[in-house]
Formats: structure tokens, sequence, C-alpha cells
């Protein structure tokens, strides 16, 4: 065997896993962190799982690949159906728990992390798991800062059968999160055996995107902006719709907007809110940019609904920011957003149902006089790359160390 090949077989592999059923919060933070792994390590490759369908209009690292699973979306009634082909659920969920699992047994990772979802979407992850839990790769739970409210959290936990996993299947629990600032396992009753598996690595910082695409739609604003952002948009509306209100009823406002409805956002809404947009002098909208971090770097402020990432971006870009979060079908945002505001961080603004323009325009004129992120000093709040990396070179130094079966005795 030639040098060459036992070299690229010595070199380690990363495998992540994400659902991604809807929007886009599950795929940018494995992106992100995927390519902090692969810029620290420069023999590392990374492959990431996931349904999402538009996995493909985002750019990659050199070693970071991507394979997507047949995609499913979830029902207002809770259940789950085939996101574009019209197969049963459940043989689309056997299809992508085959392709993860023939996936895992082929690239053959040296560690494994799953994104929020302990056992997979349906248990799709589980096989996986055991697979590689008997090779003895170490399999690591990264969770966001925020999961939802312990009361709704707690019995789907029980449900998913989560805590068994998380004490008898993985190694280490990462949050993406500190504490001091959110804390995902709070009032949820864990084994002393679990908690000892959790590391707080900081939050995911972002930064500019190394080849910066043109930006012709920004020609149409004559100055500084405000970005108005909806994450994938399949729940954004009235963020959109509350912010357009506003120019409509007032052309004083001494900025322009920029509005990113998502990709998700249903079509006939979004014509709509082109169309409205289109009408204003100083307002532009467009419905996906796969780099949002410059619009958000270039932005005098910024007006979101508090997912994970976009809260990464604010604290990232140091950027005074609005949140109007959702409250179904989680609470996770407004969770975010009541301690963010709490701490100094940005401000919450919640959907009162009527959306007064007026509430929302003394919001935004008094948007740039907002204390900056910065202003609170909070150790290691964007130190989440470089845990990560520490984190990475730990479990790689150990080695594999091959078990025969996951253990079924109950720690305490």
């Amino acid at each position: 065997m030639s040098d060459h090949r036992v070299q690229a077989r010595r070199a380690a592999r990363v495998l992540i896993y994400s659902h991604d059923t809807f929007g886009l919060g599950h795929l940018r933070r494995c992106r992100a962190i995927a390519h902090a792994m692969v810029d620290h390590d420069k023999d590392l490759s990374v492959l990431i799982l996931s349904g999402s369908p538009i996995i493909g209009s985002f750019n990659f690292r050199s070693r970071v690949d991507f394979i997507r699973v047949p995609g499913v979306i979830k029902l207002r009634d809770g259940e789950y159906t085939s996101l574009s082909l019209h197969i049963d659920i459940k043989q689309t969920l056997a299809m992508r728990a085959s392709i993860i699992r023939h996936t895992a047994e082929i690239f053959d990772p040296d560690l494994f992390i799953v994104d929020k979802e302990p056992l997979g979407l349906r248990g799709e992850v589980e096989d996986t798991l055991h697979l590689l839990k008997k090779r003895g790769v170490p399999l690591v739970l990264g969770l966001r800062d925020v999961l939802d409210e312990p009361g709704l959290l707690v019995p789907e936990w029980e449900r998913k059968k989560v805590v068994p996993a998380l004490r008898d299947v993985f190694d280490q629990i990462w949050v993406y999160g500190l504490p001091q600032v959110c804390d995902p396992l709070e009032g949820i009753e864990l084994p002393r055996s679990v908690m000892r598996k959790v590391t707080y690595t900081g939050y995911l910082k972002r930064d500019l995107p190394t080849t910066v695409s043109p930006t012709v739609y920004l020609e149409k604003l004559k100055g500084p902006y405000v970005l108005v952002t909806t994450g994938g948009g399949g729940d954004g509306d009235s963020v959109i719709d509350w912010t357009l209100r506003v120019y409509e009823a007032d052309a004083r406002l001494p900025f322009g907007a920029l509005l990113v409805l998502g990709p998700f956002m249903h079509h006939e809404r979004q014509m709509e809110f082109l169309d409205r947009a289109a009408k204003l002098e100083n307002v532009e909208a467009i419905t996906f940019d796969a780099q949002i971090e410059k619009l958000i770097a270039r932005a005098v402020g910024v007006v979101g609904m508090g997912g994970y990432n976009t809260f990464c971006e604010i604290l990232s870009f140091d950027k005074p920011a609005i949140i109007v979060p959702r409250t179904v079908p989680r609470m996770e945002q407004y969770i975010r957003a009541a301690r963010a505001q709490e701490l100094g961080l940005a401000r919450m603004l919640p959907e009162d149902g009527d959306r007064d323009w007026r509430t929302m325009a003394t919001a935004l004129r008094q948007l740039p006089q907002q204390p900056r992120p910065s202003e609170v000093v909070i150790p290691g709040l964007l130190d989440g790359h470089e845990n990560v990396a520490r984190l990475l070179d730990q479990w790689l130094a150990r080695g594999r160390r091959p078990r025969l079966q996951i253990a079924t005795r109950r720690s305490r």
C-alpha cells in the first residue's frame, strides 16, 4: 500500500447528523461547526448528513461535504410527511435511516456529532449510534442554548426515551452557549452521570465569508439600512408585515430596510411582501442570500425573530437588535430574547397581534442608540469555535476504544 493511501486512511473524519425537517437553523449551525473544525485541523474531513432541501445553495469549505437524505416536513397536527416524494412517511423514514447507517458504516468517522435530536427524527439515528458505539467511535450530542420550556420539554424527552440515551449512549454533550445566558437543561432532572458529560462551549462566532458575492439589490437603498431577517421564513410573516407597515406609514425614518424573507416562506406571502416593498422608496426585499453575514455586517442594526443563528450573528457583528420572538410551537425564541433583554444584549419586542406601526417605528428610531452587545462583558461569550476545536482534539487524541455492547448499567 502506498504512503499516500496510508496517510489518507489516517486522516481524521467527523460525521455530523442534522435532521432538518424545516428551516435553516440546524443546517447553518452544523455548517459553522464543520468549518471551524477544518479550519483548526488541516487534515480533517467533515461530512454532514442533512434533510435540508436547500443545502446545495450554501458554499462549503474544502474538506467539508454533505449528503442530503430525503426531506420531510412537520404538519400542524405534529405528524410528518415527505417533503417532495409521493411516498409513505414510513418508507421515507426507512430510506433516511438506511442512508444514515450506510454512510456511517462506509465513511467510518472518528467522531459522530448528533445535532439536537439525540436519536434523530423518529429514532432514525439509533441503529447508527449502536453501530458506531460498538466500533468505539466517540458519540457527541450537540445542543443549542435553548430547547424549550421545561414543562414542555420533559414530557417530550420522556416520550422519546432521551434520558437513557444520554446516560448510556452518548459520551459527551456539547452546549453551544453559556449557562449564565441560557441553559437548555435548566429545570430538567438528569442523573449526575449525564450532567458530568455536559460542556458549555460558548456561542459560535460568525465571520464574513472569504469570498463575498455581489449585492446589486443594495443599490436601491440610499444609505444605511436595518436588516430584517426571518431565518428560514416559514413562520416569519408577522415580522416582515410589521416592519413594512412602518415604512408604509412613515417615510421619514433615518435609514432604509433590507428585508430577507426566507426561502421557506409561503410563496403567496413572498409575492405580497415583494410587491409592497417595491412600492417603497427606501425598502428592498429579497427571498434569500446564503451569505447573510455580509448583510448583517453592513447594517446599522438587526430586526429578527431570535433564532440561534441570528443571535450568534448579532453577537458576532456587534449589532444593536430588536428581537420579535415566536412563541409557538416552541418557546425557544422567547426564552432567548427575554434573557438577552435582561442582560442588555438586545431588545425584545413581543408581537401583541395588533402590530401597531407606531410601536415598531419607535423601536426602529431608537435602534442605533441601543447599547451594543459588546458593552456587556460576559467572559467566553463567543468562544464556541475555540472550545469545539479543543474538544475535537481531546477525542481524536484518545483514539477509539471498541466496546462490544452499549452499557445497560444505570448510573447515578
